[in-house]
């Protein structure tokens, strides 16, 4: 029995010493150490052996299997090594003094929509924060005036993970913490609440020319003392204006969001056929581009403000439309299609 590790341990430094790729090495690997593997079977043998020699005979064995373990890896490194050294030298030069051809990306148009956005709110001394994509469903919805079971929800079937967070369906899912973060210098320092939070949403819908299951927006709040809706349109028509460097011709209309209240559609006529009716805009020669609105006074009062002494607006500005508006993009499907000729026409270099 003490023979066979001997000659064991003789027949896996031949075999690993012939072993010239990693593939190989793997091979040795399970033919000694495998579970049906030679040193296994060593063991097999034990039975005819007195104690103590069984006792010496396992220790040799263990022995031989951590040789044949530390000896394999080091094998492994070797060749490893010895390969990146052929990958390296069989490389072809570099001419470091050529010029180089360098095929240059550029911005997608939502993204260059989204940075003109922030560019004029910032101006208007509105913060730009972030917020993740997967939230709570207080947060998408709770905490925003809508409670579990309540039919505004089924305007926003969104997706469900299975932790019970969800894919938030509207970037509106931010204001709560948006208002926590900065009630403490508004209710302190009387320094009001203006922030822009744009993000990527969510919603299990049918596509068509005007709607996707994945899209942008951007949310926008202000809360202060004495906010009211003459605040919200002059906000709103100074972002169009920089947006599309011209006047844009919008209008108001009643709303139903639990988010606001009162609540209102900001629509856009459309620039993509005039305002005659097309496709893009349902034939009706408006677009529905902002749901916006005055707070709700449930949801300052989630966000620890308190809606006796403080009101403000809130909008959910649609990136992605005003893209479309901006660029003359008909088919909303064509801005995630991935398809690089066509969104070419409307961007430009990094």
């Amino acid at each position: 029995m003490f023979e066979k590790i001997d000659g064991l341990r003789a027949d896996f430094e031949q075999k690993l010493k012939a072993a010239s790729d990693a593939r190989e090495l793997e091979n040795i690997r399970i033919e000694f150490l495998g579970k049906k593997g030679s040193v296994t079977d060593l063991l097999k043998g034990m039975k005819d052996l007195s104690v103590e020699e069984k006792k010496s005979f396992g220790q040799q064995v263990n022995d031989l299997k951590n040789e044949i373990g530390d000896a394999i890896a080091e094998k492994s490194a070797c060749l490893a090594k010895a390969q990146l050294e052929r990958e390296i030298n069989s490389a072809p030069d570099i001419d470091l003094t050529a010029p180089a051809v360098l095929d240059r990306g550029s911005y997608h148009p939502i993204t260059l929509v989204q940075r003109e956005c922030e560019q004029v709110f910032r101006s208007m001394g509105f913060a730009v924060e972030d917020y993740s994509e997967i939230v709570t469903d207080y947060e998408c919805f709770e905490a925003l005036n809508i409670p579990k079971h309540h039919p505004a929800r089924d305007m926003q079937d969104t997706y469900y993970l299975t932790n019970g967070q969800l894919l938030k369906s509207h970037t509106s899912a931010a204001q709560n913490a948006i208002y926590k973060k900065y009630r403490q210098a508004l209710i302190e320092e009387g320094k009001p609440i203006k922030a822009v939070f744009p993000g990527r949403c969510f919603r299990n819908e049918a596509t068509d020319a005007c709607h996707e299951n994945t899209f942008f927006q951007m949310e926008g709040v202000m809360v202060d003392k004495n906010i009211n809706i003459s605040n919200l349109i002059f906000f709103m028509k100074t972002m169009l204006s920089g947006v599309f460097k011209r006047d844009v011709k919008v209008r108001l209309r009643p709303g139903f969001f639990p988010f606001v209240e009162p609540g209102f559609e900001l629509d856009i006529s459309c620039l993509i056929c005039g305002g005659d009716g097309c496709p893009s805009c349902k034939h009706s020669g408006w677009l529905e581009l902002c749901p916006c609105g005055m707070i709700h006074p449930e949801v300052l009062k989630a966000g620890g403000i308190d809606p006796e002494e403080y009101t403000g607006f809130a909008f959910g500005l649609g990136l992605t439309r005003l893209a479309m508006m901006k660029y003359g993009i008909k088919d909303i499907r064509d801005l995630n299609s991935g398809n690089l000729k066509s969104l070419s026409q409307f961007t430009q270099d990094c």
